[in-house]
């Protein structure tokens, strides 16, 4: 069987639980060298253990992406272990419900950073190598908050948002060496979901989608190896709604 990630390198932030985790888990069935990221080293290491238990090829990176030096670190180590990054999958999000009037200068940067700034910073280091290779895919996770500021307080929605543009923006200036597109993942059976109360805090999303249901971290992955191949070879500067329909 072929396998449509065969030797390609990707890095995958936020990647030791959630949709980050199961589409590091994806991307090594379908081939590819995953640097797994994220600040918990238990869970990261684990998730490398499961990757090479099932015959792929993983290394993990502890990070606190609320510390921006976190891109040189990530970046490094996966030139060190691969020599290369074919893949960047912008994934590591924190989320925050804190009402516009409670925000804090501090919780408004630190979502800016994790949301936004790792994503610009890791980007532009993995750029110079997959403009060199003549080849690479950036693919940033969004959310159904970035379109609407209906769902999702005030600076979780406002860096989502800023995702969107930042897609856009880096689609125009990194092409035609370099694929960048965007997913909008709706409501999503994650640890984050779970943090405000899971399927219960998402009732009326439930509704309002014709499948009735959340949606699976396997789904997300799904979408992004579409994205990460040459299947999606005219398909750039988009952002994919993975939402159950929410707003058809």
């Amino acid at each position: 069987m072929i396998r449509q990630l065969e030797g390609k390198v990707a890095i995958i932030t936020g990647s030791t639980s959630g949709m980050g985790r199961d589409t590091a888990y994806r991307f090594a069935e379908e081939g590819a060298r995953v640097v797994i990221t994220g600040r918990n080293e238990e869970r990261a290491k684990d998730a490398v253990e499961k990757i090479k238990a099932a015959g792929g090829e993983a290394i993990y990176v502890v990070a606190d992406t609320t510390d921006l030096s976190s891109a040189q670190k990530i970046f490094s180590a996966a030139m060190e272990a691969y020599g290369t990054v074919d893949i960047l999958i912008n994934n590591a999000g924190q989320l925050s419900t804190t009402h516009f009037m409670e925000l804090t200068l501090t919780e408004w940067t630190q979502v800016l950073n994790v949301n936004v700034t790792m994503a610009f910073l890791l980007s532009q280091l993995c750029a110079n190598v997959m403009k060199e290779n003549g080849k690479g895919h950036i693919i940033n996770i969004s959310s159904i908050a970035g379109t609407s500021a209906r769902w999702g307080a005030t600076a979780y929605s406002t860096t989502k948002h800023a995702m969107v543009g930042l897609t856009k923006a880096m689609a125009r200036e990194l092409g035609p060496e370099i694929h960048v597109n965007g997913i909008l993942p709706g409501a999503i059976h994650t640890a984050m979901l779970d943090s405000v109360g899971g399927e219960a805090a998402v009732g009326g999303m439930i509704q309002m989608s014709p499948l009735k249901r959340i949606g699976k971290g396997s789904e997300i992955a799904s979408a992004c190896l579409f994205l990460a191949t040459d299947e999606s070879s005219f398909v750039d500067g988009q952002l994919i709604r993975v939402d159950g329909g929410v707003d058809c």
